[in-house]
């Protein structure tokens, strides 16, 4: 028997999905930005900026909805828990977006793109799970492919630091970390989320 908790998808849970899909959109951006050069990297930060605002905007309309109403499709701390962990995911992408036009990198390692790929997924599993979290049952596959996917992350961060350390100069590597650290906190972001919805299947089973 499906574990449903309101039959159709409550306003919430569409809220908590577009939120997910702004991170698919500033991973997009954010690889236009490492493929062009640096003179090209203000309008793009700037588009960042917006898709960073729109996250912000809904992040305060599901905070909205959730006071003015009655009836929630999960606990509140649980979908401001959700929220606050996609919003800062965010802005840990807008920061990273920021940080490459500032120091100028016209080119960053494949490792970054390689980042940007892993995160892009746990988004895009994110926006689809974020609107079936009225139907629990679906969604044990997606905790624990974004666990793996978080972990994948973590050894592409070890091995980025370690070719930098390599290859790089100070100054340059001090740079390149500092976006690379931004990119890996994304990634437990999204874990956070996965691992609040975890904790929420825990709950309702």
């Amino acid at each position: 028997m499906k574990l449903r908790l309101f039959p159709q998808e409550p306003a919430g849970l569409k809220l908590l999905s577009q939120m997910a899909q702004q991170i698919v959109l500033a991973s997009a951006t954010l690889a236009e930005i490492l493929g062009v050069p640096a003179d090209e990297h203000a309008k793009l930060v700037e588009d960042m900026h917006n898709i960073e605002a729109k996250s912000a905007e809904l992040h305060f309309a599901l905070l909205t909805h959730m006071r003015s109403s009655f009836v929630n499709p999960l606990p509140r701390e649980d979908m401001y828990a959700l929220s606050r962990y996609l919003n800062e995911a965010m802005e840990k992408m807008d920061a990273a977006a920021e940080l490459v036009a500032l120091y100028k990198l016209d080119r960053l390692p494949k490792r970054a793109a390689d980042q940007l790929e892993i995160i892009s997924r746990q988004a895009e599993l994110t926006v689809d799970a974020m609107r079936r979290l009225n139907d629990l049952d679906d969604l044990e596959d997606y905790w624990i492919e974004i666990l793996r996917l978080a972990k994948r992350a973590e050894r592409t961060h070890r091995v980025w630091v370690a070719d930098m350390i390599a290859d790089m100069k100070w100054a340059q590597y001090s740079r390149n970390r500092d976006i690379a650290n931004q990119l890996v906190e994304v990634t437990k972001d999204m874990r956070r989320v996965a691992t609040q919805v975890g904790s929420i299947i825990v709950k309702e089973s």
